[in-house]
């Protein structure tokens, strides 16, 4: 079976676990989210709409990959289906590297539709209101999405880690929002703690411990630029962004090379 047989495979597992179903509840909930938000806004509803959608689109995303995963992975292996599955004459990376792509086709799909209701309706909600900081939904916004999919890259890759080495769907779960949750805060924290030490006692000692999480975890909180959309300006972009990139894109494809690895080795009962 070649390559594109399991990510056809991955595909169909996925729909049958009703994937078009969720995204269809997801898209509904995100354009009601934007709308409700704007109508509390007076002065400026597209900027608060906008806001919103891109929150959600973080929030909600990085469970949809688990769900998936959880599919593709520990259902599979749970049902003992990867006793057949698993015993083609092909290496154990093409059935790896073929549900991975499909869920990643998937997400990006799921996110470019929610990029474009999310354009939709805050072009609706801005009908109703001159704005007079306008959002910038060219350049900044497109740049905006592309740093939410790397960030959802890397997100991909722990979790098919953890699905790989997990005995129950929930240490996935647990697992995947921890990492996200870590990885998106705690350069945040640090620069809160370093400008507003008054903030906790021994600010200094709890800045350095979690300053070492620099060198295990991907800064995923500054892959959310979405200040350049909602006030239409380049000079939110970080500035060392092409090395943001590829280190947090040099982690997601670390997570999936050790996923893989370890795939090749596991043994099944």
């Amino acid at each position: 079976m070649s390559i594109i047989s399991d990510i056809a495979t991955g595909l169909r597992i996925a729909l049958r676990a009703r994937f078009l179903s969720l995204a269809f509840w997801f898209l509904l909930a995100l354009a009601a989210s934007i709308w409700l938000a704007a109508q509390f806004s007076g002065r400026q509803p597209a900027t608060v709409g906008l806001d919103v959608g891109f929150s959600i689109i973080r929030l909600v995303l990085p469970l949809v990959i688990v769900l998936l995963l959880q599919e593709l992975f520990v259902r599979e292996f749970d049902r003992r289906y990867s006793l057949t599955s698993l015993t083609y004459p092909r290496p154990r990376q093409l059935f790896f590297i073929g549900r991975v792509l499909a869920a990643l086709v998937l997400i990006l799909l799921l996110l470019a539709l929610a990029g474009l209701l999310v354009a939709g309706m805050v072009a609706l909600v801005g009908q109703s209101y001159e704005q007079t900081t306008q959002v910038g939904m060219g350049g900044p916004y497109l740049t905006t999405l592309l740093f939410i999919a790397l960030d959802l890259f890397v997100i991909t890759g722990v979790a098919a880690l953890l699905s790989v080495v997990a005995s129950t769907p929930s240490f996935i779960l647990i697992g995947t929002f921890g990492f996200a949750l870590a990885a998106r805060s705690y350069a945040a924290i640090v620069d809160l703690l370093t400008t507003d030490a008054y903030l906790v006692s021994n600010a200094e000692s709890y800045r350095h411990s979690l300053a070492l999480l620099r060198y295990i975890l991907p800064d995923l909180g500054a892959l959310d630029i979405r200040m350049t959309a909602l006030y239409n300006t380049w000079r939110f972009l970080p500035s060392d962004w092409p090395l943001l990139l590829v280190g947090a894109f040099a982690y997601g494809v670390a997570f999936l090379l050790l996923a893989g690895w370890i795939l090749n080795r596991k043994r099944f009962s």
